[in-house]
């Protein structure tokens, strides 16, 4: 094992295409999927805690909590094959209790699962084309009973057991709402179904015998012991002032773009894909939740209501709404609010509700206050700030702040804190961002858009362009260490920059295919380049010309970086190895064992080494390398690690990936030698704010 270590810190975000994927552990902490790990999430102190994915593994596609809330069970995919491990999360640490990936019936992944009231039994239902649900005494890894539930290949969307009994199950998916029970070693359906079938989303149990069912068009039923007592139909209700176009409604859902993952069969995507655009404005029940006065449910995009029992009657009343508020900060307000809820979930007190949506943004309301606004409808809020939702393509950080900054597919630029792990500024604009770079101060960006490569001030409540210049689809950025240059790629050439005059001073050509990466020496005489023509350059900034090539046709690049004494490139890419490059030739080629290495970095002490995988692990080594398989992987991403850094300090390192999470870790070398670098001065208090805007405020200030 290598002597270099990082613990997971923080996590910037959600997985939402995991089936069942918010839940409360207790009043204070929840329990969420973010990349390849889960997170507890303490509410009130911050605090996040890790449960990682087993090793190996393709990421999670169901997550279930046992009543007692003694046991969490988590369904993933790993190496092509379907493993349920359910941890106790009574032990500290976390321990795994039970696995169970020995299956003597087929099935290709398990899409959905609940633990009966006492804890002791588990279900679980197997995709297509199999759909086999079953039911395991799971301490014992014992099968009880397997039915197969559905032989038309139609997606079963859920499984729950009775809120008081083991032996009643429910089932429901497209065209099926079963309920069956556990007699004899068998699972038998008792209900039968009447009338057209319709395709049921999602269901809750509202007493012992009650089950309330929502579809893909708004339908909400009541079933009692397998009767039917009740229905109601939703309907889109829209603000006067947000009267929009239908076809417009229309156009921006079908246009909603997901992280392309191994994503569970009962998948929002693949609800979305079967229906046709006639049912998109109807509002889609994708998730019920019970609480003692009734249940919440989802009503279409960016919406949830509350039904309430009547008294004395078999039926439920509508009794209050609750919505996505708009975000001011998207590119187009009218349409953020636009995400459907896909998980929901209330505390035990029923004091807190929270929601998770299709775009991977998790919300919060306190239930007290939806009394208060009378009529009008009540608001979510962000549970801690809004995330990306869609794959991060770019990375920076800097030295006089504590920031990082990312940029993403779902257009947006976002800048976090790692000491205080929020959000300080976000912004959506109209084009996708491909890459990022902070400057040192950590005053100012920039960003390569596919339009345009923008220089941008971070102002105290707002990001706003300075200088634009005509580089399209910029993929590749950077500052320089000292901050008076920067470097942004176009296709196979690199445009050097100043940060004074804001001039393009020279173009570094000779690369024959994209350029996927760069990185400066620490006195910024030279920048290295590599991509995926095979070529690792070494460039002279005085003169503009190349020092150094080494040139591998067969090996298509996808990061390099450089020793802290300038002396060693080190390079990753699709053949498998990390290489050790000096003056023009490979001093060295240690082999990644079975995993493409798609980014490594190595610190400021040269002393620490990590590279990230294809597969989202990240892989902790100590430098000099060792010959041997040493070094400690750690599960991290539910996609390939696009980009990594660490911070100035070499306190902690930053992973970002395909799967629109930002993780921040804490790594250190046990062997400790002057890894500390401590910081001569603390980090800058100072903000930019405009003229213009300060006059704004005082004027402001005065009318008061």
């Amino acid at each position: 094992m290598s002597t270099v270590v990082a613990q997971s810190h923080h996590v910037f975000g959600l997985q939402s295409h995991v089936a069942n994927n918010i839940f409360f552990f207790d009043e204070q902490i929840i329990i969420f999927p973010a990349g390849n790990q889960c997170v507890r999430y303490n509410m009130d102190q911050k605090w996040q805690k890790f449960i990682p994915g087993s090793e190996k593994s393709q990421g999670m596609l169901a997550l279930c909590i046992s009543p007692n809330r003694r046991y969490l069970a988590v369904s993933e995919m790993v190496q092509e094959k379907p493993v349920i491990t359910i941890y106790e999360l009574s032990s500290i640490p976390v321990r795994k209790r039970k696995i169970l990936n020995n299956f003597d019936f087929p099935v290709q992944r398990f899409t959905c699962m609940a633990f009966s009231p006492d804890s002791k039994y588990l279900l679980t239902q197997t995709s297509p084309p199999e759909s086999n649900l079953v039911y395991w005494l799971w301490e014992k890894q014992k099968v009880m009973a397997i039915v197969r539930i559905d032989s038309q290949n139609n997606g079963v969307y859920q499984v729950s057991f009775g809120p008081q009994d083991n032996t009643q199950v429910c089932v429901t998916g497209n065209g099926m709402f079963k309920l069956l029970r556990f007699t004899e070693g068998t699972l038998k359906q008792t209900n039968f179904q009447r009338g057209e079938p319709q395709n049921y989303l999602a269901h809750a149990w509202v007493s012992d015998d009650r089950v309330v069912v929502g579809t893909d068009t708004g339908k909400l039923f009541l079933f009692d012991s397998g009767d039917q007592r009740w229905e109601t139909s939703i309907m889109l209700r829209e603000h006067a002032s947000e009267m929009r176009n239908l076809e417009m409604v229309q156009e921006s859902e079908s246009l909603i773009e997901f992280p392309t993952m191994t994503s569970p069969i009962p998948s929002y995507e693949q609800i979305m894909m079967t229906s046709s655009h006639s049912q998109l404005t109807l509002p889609q029940v994708f998730a019920v939740a019970a609480y003692s006065k009734g249940f919440a449910c989802s009503a279409g995009p960016g919406r949830v209501l509350l039904f309430e029992k009547m008294e004395d009657k078999d039926f439920y009343h509508e009794s209050k709404e609750i919505r996505i508020p708009m975000d001011p900060q998207s590119n187009d307000p009218s349409q953020s609010d636009r995400q459907d809820i896909v998980c929901m979930c209330f505390s035990p007190s029923e004091e807190t509700l929270i929601a998770t949506t299709s775009k991977n943004q998790l919300y919060s309301i306190t239930m007290s206050l939806t009394e208060i606004s009378k009529g009008e409808p009540a608001h979510f809020e962000y549970l801690m700030y809004p995330l990306h939702s869609a794959s991060i393509t770019g990375l920076a950080t800097c030295i006089r702040k504590p920031f990082i900054a990312t940029c993403s597919l779902d257009r947006s630029i976002r800048i976090w804190n790692y000491e205080s792990n929020a959000l300080e500024l976000y912004k959506e604009y109209q084009e996708e961002a491909y890459a990022i770079g902070l400057h040192p101060s950590g005053h100012f960006i920039v960003v390569g858009f596919a339009d345009k490569l923008r220089l941008m001030n971070l102002l105290i409540d707002d990001i706003r362009p300075f200088k634009e210049y005509s580089v399209r689809g910029c993929r590749e950025c950077a500052f320089s260490n000292g901050g008076h240059l920067f470097a942004a790629v176009n296709g196979n050439v690199i445009h050097i920059f100043t940060t004074t005059s804001l001039e393009n001073i020279s173009n570094l050509k000779g690369h024959t295919g994209k350029i996927r990466s760069l990185v400066w020496n620490a006195d910024d005489s030279k920048l290295i380049s590599c991509g995926t023509d095979g070529a690792v350059y070494e460039w002279n900034l005085s003169s503009g010309k190349r020092e150094t090539e080494c040139v591998l046709k067969s090996c298509s690049y996808n990061c390099v970086t450089i020793s802290p004494d300038s002396k060693i490139i080190f390079a990753v890419g699709s053949d498998c190895t990390l290489k050790e490059i000096a003056d023009s030739s490979v001093l060295r080629e240690t082999s990644a064992f079975d995993a493409v290495y798609t980014a490594v970095v190595i610190s400021h002490s040269g002393r620490m080494m990590f590279v990230g995988t294809s597969l989202g692990t990240i892989r902790a080594m100590k430098y000099p390398l060792p010959l041997q398989k040493e070094f400690n992987e750690y599960q991290a991403h539910a996609g390939p690690i696009t980009k990594m850094l660490l911070t100035f300090d070499d306190q902690h390192l930053l992973t970002v990936a395909q799967d629109g999470c930002l993780y921040t870790w804490k790594v250190y070398d046990r062997e400790g030698r002057g890894i500390k670098r401590e910081r001569e001065v603390g980090f800058a208090e100072e903000v930019l704010v405009t003229k213009i805007d300060l006059e704004e405020k005082r004027v402001e200030e005065k009318t008061r």
